[in-house]
């Protein structure tokens, strides 16, 4: 309502003419003076400002409605309410039913745990037919990290709908509905989006696509925190109402950072740590919050955080008004996101909010072995792990792999079986980030030609080996004097 525009206002043409003379475009823009300012400014008399002020707060204020008024608007309205299936049957099922219409969704986590690939699986839903579960549409998918690639949304369409996608000409026309917008700064971003408004209805779309805000917020107006503040809130207000107004889901993505000492709350009731241990463990939970602060969290009306815990990528639905707080176990395959069980943990206490990126040390033997283990981590940060689109691990592990062969034809996809032996020491390069590719792994040596892979087959990672590096042989017994390296 604040950004309501004074010229589609019922104000008399001279004055709405001064206003717009005056560079006061919306409703906000106004009521942010004084009347004597807005005088002054106008060049007008009081009473002409007086009246001028009382037409528009009337026409920015929403009326007053009671709960019965509100129930009936609802039952009037109830064609318009709808959601966007994930197809993920038990986040659907918290959700009523998907993603909402006419509200903002947020998708938060560390970099490489499978923002982007959601949003892609999104996109495949809200283009697809309706006789199949998705919503017949267009999607506008603003691509601020350049992460889309629609070589991957035909991948995880031809394994997630084979029946849809090996129709004749079907994926071409899929793909052919999402409109990719690559905008080079904040402002690029702020007219794409203003010129949303209208050609949303015009062109049936259906889903709107943000990856991702964090990315646009980062390199704008270093010197001043509060101006960068004050230009996401007018972001946040007119995402709100762009979202209610065409009512379509709007779903973006934000990314995490490391929490400074002094955010950290120190409540009584908050447990405390108590001793070294669990100070050591501490740092290697690596706790994380989202980076873009408290207006963006109330703005959004659900909040999905995508984690690794404990070696296991998770979806928490940590902010819904239609959900308890739950989890779900995921793995990321070459079909997109997959949920490892359709029921969901409720969650209580600080996990809730709480956003990991890493395996916690549960006991002294754990701390102990992992020392062997050399488990290590990228060492330039958080915020140069969400800037990179691609990152291949380099590392030395011993085990077994299980290898997959994929085969990719015009006709066909076929996936072939099959076990590989990775020896004591083995070197391998991980596909670890990657919005074109599941999590893969490559077993390689290097020769006087250069590093060789020992097989063009890549097998597909599930659990913590997708983000931890190793350096030296995993420890493949109870004991700590025996060891692999």
């Amino acid at each position: 309502m604040a950004n309501k525009l004074i010229g589609e206002m019922d104000l008399h043409k001279r004055i709405s003419n001064i206003f717009a003379a005056r560079n006061i475009i919306t409703a906000k823009d106004a009521l942010s003076m004084t009347e004597f300012e807005l005088m002054e400014l106008l060049d007008v008399g009081m009473k002409e400002t007086q009246s001028a002020v009382v037409l528009i707060s009337e026409a920015a204020s929403p009326p007053c409605l009671s709960a019965q008024s509100l129930l009936e608007q609802k039952v009037e309205n109830e064609y318009l309410l709808g959601h966007l299936p994930t197809h993920l049957k038990g986040l659907d099922s918290a959700l009523c039913g998907g993603i909402p219409f006419g509200v903002l969704t947020e998708l938060v986590g560390p970099p490489g745990i499978g923002k982007s690939q959601f949003c892609m699986k999104l996109a495949l839903s809200a283009s697809f037919p309706k006789a199949y579960g998705g919503l017949d549409g267009r999607v506008i998918y603003i691509d601020v990290e350049s992460k889309f690639s629609s070589r991957r949304v035909i991948e995880m369409g031809l394994k997630s709908f084979p029946e849809v996608f090996h129709l004749k000409g079907m994926a071409q026309e899929m793909a052919g509905r999402i409109l990719v917008l690559r905008p080079t700064s904040l402002s690029d971003f702020t007219q794409s989006i203003q010129e949303l408004k209208e050609s949303i209805l015009k062109n049936q779309v259906k889903l709107l696509v943000i990856d991702s805000m964090t990315a646009l917020l980062s390199g704008e107006n270093k010197p001043g925190a509060q101006r960068q503040q004050h230009q996401l809130g007018w972001h946040i207000s007119f995402l709100k109402s762009l979202a209610e107004f065409a009512r379509i889901p709007i779903v973006v993505t934000n990314q995490v950072r490391s929490q400074n000492r002094d955010e950290t709350s120190q409540y009584s009731f908050q447990a405390k740590l108590k001793d070294g241990f669990q100070e050591h463990t501490r740092t290697y939970d690596s706790h994380l919050v989202a980076a873009l602060g408290i207006n963006w969290a109330h703005a959004v009306t659900i909040r999905l955080v995508l984690e690794s815990k404990s070696g296991q990528r998770i979806i928490k639905v940590a902010k819904s008004p239609m959900s308890p707080p739950l989890a779900f176990p995921f793995h990321i395959t070459s079909a997109g996101i997959s949920l490892l069980s359709d029921e969901g943990t409720e969650l209580k206490g600080p996990g809730i909010n709480n956003i990991h990126a890493r395996a916690k040390l549960k006991d002294r033997f754990q701390e102990h072995t992992r020392r062997y283990d050399s488990h290590l981590v990228a060492a330039l940060g958080i915020n140069w792990d969400h800037a990179v689109t691609i990152r291949l691990v380099l590392e030395a592990k011993s085990g077994t792999l299980s290898i997959c062969k994929v085969t990719v034809t015009r006709e066909n996809v076929s996936f072939i079986w099959f076990g590989f032996h990775v020896f004591e020491g083995q070197r391998i390069i991980k596909v670890a980030k990657s919005p074109m590719s599941p999590p893969l792994a490559f077993p390689f040596h290097i020769t006087s030609e250069g590093i060789s892979l020992f097989s063009d087959d890549g097998a597909e990672l599930k659990g913590p080996g997708i983000n931890n590096i190793h350096a030296r042989g995993i420890i493949l017994c109870q004991r700590v004097n025996h060891i692999t390296v």
